[in-house]
């Protein structure tokens, strides 16, 4: 089964860019997609912030992030990248990614749902300092 490994956290000041990596090893064709989610200090919820296909690369972006983070994917890698750009106090989180499988690829919002992803990384930490 897959495993999924992200990288790339770290403590930065407001305004600051970072790129979070999630390599996949063991994808299966069944795969269809990796997901970005986010739990912020205090909350017991993780909130999706973006996904993408690996075959058609579509992408699907968080409105609260939109327009500062963009997902992207390397095949050949088996990696997905999360660039986060002017970086607010507020995106201060445990980033995940997350697989989705085929069979879970149905409805209008597929992409936000959590509980259609499985296979889930460690996690990496993004602190944002103001």
């Amino acid at each position: 089964q897959v495993q999924l490994v992200e990288s790339g956290g770290g403590v930065v000041q407001t305004g600051d860019s970072l790129t979070l990596s999630c390599a996949a090893s063991g994808r299966t064709s069944s795969s269809f997609a990796i997901g970005w989610f986010r739990q912020a200090p205090g909350k017991k919820e993780r909130a999706f912030v973006a996904t993408i296909s690996w075959n058609e690369g579509n992408t699907y972006i968080a409105d609260s992030v939109k327009g500062r983070f963009t997902i992207s994917r390397d095949n050949t890698l088996n990696t997905v990248y999360l660039q986060m750009n002017n970086l607010k106090p507020e995106d201060t989180a445990v980033y995940f990614c997350a697989e989705m499988s085929y069979a879970m690829v149905f409805g209008s919002t597929w992409y936000s749902d959590i509980h259609r992803y499985d296979h889930w990384g460690q996690g990496t930490q993004v602190t944002v300092s103001s």
